[in-house]
């Protein structure tokens, strides 16, 4: 009796934390398929638009790190929990959103209920299955529900856009909220707290001032010039905020982001890998929504199918990856995986206003099938990388990395891009691309270099 009560506790934790992965990566998929009708519902520009998309993934991404030593600090079950109110009544507020403005301050709180969300769950995993080949499979379980989330996000929205309107993008999450709180509640274990876990307020405060001056700087530099005062402001702020950052890390007792990891060449070179991947994926997802629907004038609805094949291929991809990270070794699928991306996005720069939909799909799919190469490997690299007691933080600053680099992303290309004209928006669009190509060379050139061959494929195989 006891056997099969624990079965069911353990898979109502599981169904509850793959909810709260996949409501994060949905709203990382599903908005940008809205990105011409909010424009047109709101009256805005481009730069609106990145706000739109930036505001959740900047808190999302500063928050990660410090939201892990809160599930320790309080214990996992009441921060997921938090996470999942905070998150479910975000989208609320921002389904009835009047203003932009008000949908942009929206967003940011949904980024904080996201950033409770992530760790949470997977401490949520750990603590459910103690056994590890139970756990591996059940962390298995939660990727694969993030990435249905991710290929589904940009279809379900342009079905959403199309029947209901860009508010059910957003009120969606309401349903899936209110699931996940009552399976969170009855299922998942409750453990102990641990009050004397550290929380780097200081340096969390100093990483949140540098990253949002840096993103209000390359956002609003759209609108106002690079030599705009507050732009120039902005970029200021940042730098002194990056570098206060930097020195507190180095003399705080429980620092936030321990720079004794980037001593590992390994560790340092996955991290900016991850910033580039989603630089240029997210940055080009964006442009491709506004090329899509702006350019083409497909419908949401037709821009989400358009997605289709780009995100499928990263779910079939990632499973790929995963086997084949043990035999290849881990420098030889990092350098194929980004020489592939290049090569998909160096054939997307032929793309003009009349460039029939067919002649992009192969393009997309090699582009998407190297960055799904890419992202496990780089993962396991990390992990690899690092003694197991500090196999979370350094999950978390990898990940903490990624968001960083799509919220770059968005801003970058979303400058190049910010005049929708056609003419203009497509030589925007091919700057974007052609850095796209020359930043994953580089990182492709960097693994080579970089990474140790026999060393590195040893490793991972342990830990494989």
């Amino acid at each position: 009796m006891e056997t099969i009560s624990l079965s069911h506790r353990q898979r109502g934790t599981l169904v509850a934390a793959g909810l709260g992965f996949v409501v994060v990566l949905l709203d990382v998929s599903v908005v940008n398929v809205a990105l011409e009708t909010l424009r047109v519902s709101f009256g805005t520009d481009v730069a609106g638009l990145q706000w739109v998309v930036n505001a959740y993934t900047l808190v999302f991404a500063a928050l990660l790190l410090t939201s892990g030593a809160l599930g320790d600090r309080m214990g996992a079950k009441r921060v997921f929990m938090a996470g999942f109110a905070v998150f479910t009544l975000a989208s609320l507020a921002c389904g009835l959103a009047p203003s932009l403005a008000l949908l942009v301050v929206s967003r940011v709180v949904q980024g904080m209920g996201a950033a409770l969300l992530v760790p949470s769950s997977l401490m949520l995993l750990q603590q459910a299955f103690p056994n590890p080949a139970q756990r591996s499979r059940a962390v298995g379980w939660w990727g694969a529900a993030g990435g249905i989330a991710l290929a589904a996000g940009p279809v379900l929205g342009g079905l959403l856009i199309a029947h209901v309107g860009w508010r059910g993008i957003f009120l969606i999450n309401l349903p899936i909220g209110a699931l996940g709180l009552a399976l969170t509640l009855c299922y998942a274990p409750t453990a102990a707290a641990k009050p004397s876990r550290g929380l780097d307020l200081p340096g969390q405060l100093a990483a949140m001032l540098a990253l949002a001056s840096l993103t209000a700087a390359l956002t609003e530099a759209s609108r106002l010039g690079w030599f705009h005062p507050l732009v120039c402001g902005g970029i200021a702020i940042s730098l002194i905020s990056a570098t206060a950052f930097y020195w507190l890390e180095r003399h705080s007792k429980e620092p936030m982001l321990p720079l004794s990891l980037f001593r590992s060449t390994t560790f340092s070179i996955a991290t900016a890998v991850g910033v580039v991947v989603n630089f240029a994926y997210y940055g080009l997802v964006f442009v491709f929504s506004l090329f899509f629907q702006a350019v083409q004038q497909l419908s949401p609805q037709q821009t989400g199918l358009a997605f289709l094949p780009m995100t499928a291929i990263l779910m079939v991809m990632n499973i790929v990856a995963g086997r084949l990270v043990t035999r290849a070794g881990t420098r030889a699928l990092m350098v194929a995986g980004l020489a592939l991306a290049s090569l998909g996005y160096l054939l997307l720069l032929r793309v003009d206003a009349d460039r029939a939909y067919l002649t992009l799909v192969l393009p997309m799919l090699l582009a998407a099938s190297g960055i799904a190469l890419v992202v496990p490997t780089m993962t396991n690299a990390t992990l690899s990388s690092v003694d197991a007691a500090h196999a979370g933080i350094a999950s978390g600053v990898l990940n903490s990395a990624r968001q960083i680099g799509g919220m770059l992303g968005v801003a970058v290309c979303g400058f190049f891009v910010r005049d929708t004209e056609p003419g203009i928006f497509l030589h925007g669009m091919h700057v974007s691309l052609a850095l796209a190509v020359v930043l994953l060379s580089a990182g492709g050139i960097l693994s080579y270099f970089g990474l140790k061959k026999p060393n590195l494929a040893d490793t991972t195989a342990q830990h494989g």
